[in-house]
């Protein structure tokens, strides 16, 4: 197992810097830059431009640019944010928790629903709960992630004033008290529940079917020969069995959280990487949005070995070597 990861590893570093010259290479190609619409009024003339980007080295070379750029990355500096005036590191490090808290949210509820709904779907199949369970799936499949974030804030933030609308944390609350992680769990739960129970549909579908198929299989059936109590056939034989590939995907997922909540993050003006990352794409700051690229870049690597591992740890017919 520790010789696979290393090799693992050690494979992700030629991808990483395929994946940093193309990213580079499109932030590059983007009109404008971060210096663009963002003119000091009292110093407008274009000499005043072109000095400000040759101290930023601008105007040098773009192969200087990109090696003066990862000798910057690989002693963990990512340069500084024009918009915000601070460090890279340091902004996405004031946004990181909260999308992680965000995609563990997430994850958590769509775990226990996709569990929920599809093992009494897979039990009782061909039901009217399992017709019920399969029109929410089809639903959560066609609705836009924006449509349903915007239907939840209509109806439970605004209409029903369950939880708050936007942001991460209430105003006036003093970080590490009862009431601020509170706060914060309130201003989480819409977001979360939109990513979280939106992405249960496959899921639930794909554990419902395994737990059809296998239901019809030799082992089954030789142990309802023997007598052997049905909750017992499908939490023991066929369960077990049928959960193994879903858990593997936990890897996947972590990833696409914290990748995949963009959207969701701008809608609710969540200030998580998400958030961070559209605004940056809107101002320009390229810096910031080469970092978060990057960083989601590695994020979906790990979580790809994340699963392979888990699949070798969950299933014994499979050996990582």
């Amino acid at each position: 197992m520790l010789v696979y990861t290393l090799r693992r590893l050690l494979g992700m570093i030629p991808l990483l810097f395929l994946i940093s010259v193309v990213c580079f290479s499109l932030a590059k190609l983007m009109p404008g830059d971060a210096l663009t619409g963002k003119v000091d009024p009292l110093n407008s003339s274009p000499e005043y431009i072109n000095e400000m980007r040759e101290k930023m080295g601008w105007n040098d070379p773009v192969h200087l640019q990109y090696f003066r750029w990862v000798g910057g990355v690989l002693q963990g500096d990512f340069g500084d944010s024009f918009n915000h005036k601070l460090p890279v590191m340091e902004l996405i490090g004031s946004r990181l928790p909260n999308t992680i808290f965000l995609a563990l949210f997430a994850l958590t509820i769509t775990y226990i629903l996709a569990f929920l709904m599809g093992r009494y779907a897979g039990r009782h199949s061909y039901g009217l709960g399992d017709y019920a369970i399969s029109f929410y799936n089809y639903l959560g499949l066609a609705i836009p992630s924006f449509v349903a974030a915007l239907v939840a804030i209509y109806i439970f933030a605004f209409q029903l004033q369950w939880v708050p609308a936007t942001g991460s944390i209430g105003t006036g609350i003093e970080p590490g008290t009862l009431d601020f992680y509170f706060s914060k769990l309130k201003h989480t739960i819409l977001p979360a529940a939109v990513l979280g129970a939106f992405a249960t549909a496959s899921y639930t579908q794909f554990l419902r079917n395994d737990m059809i198929e296998s239901s019809r299989k030799d082992y089954v059936r030789t142990a309802r020969a023997k007598g052997t109590k049905e909750s017992a056939i499908y939490n023991k034989h066929i369960l077990r069995n049928s959960l193994i590939p879903i858990v593997t995907l936990i890897g996947f997922d972590i990833a696409a959280l914290v990748g995949g909540a963009v959207i969701t993050e701008t809608i609710f003006t969540y200030p998580g990487i998400g958030f961070l990352f559209i605004e940056s794409i809107l101002s320009r700051d390229y810096s910031v949005v080469l970092a978060i690229t990057l960083m989601l870049t590695i994020f979906t690597l790990l979580g790809n070995l994340l699963a392979d591992i888990l699949l070798g740890l969950v299933d014994p017919r499979i050996r990582l070597e």
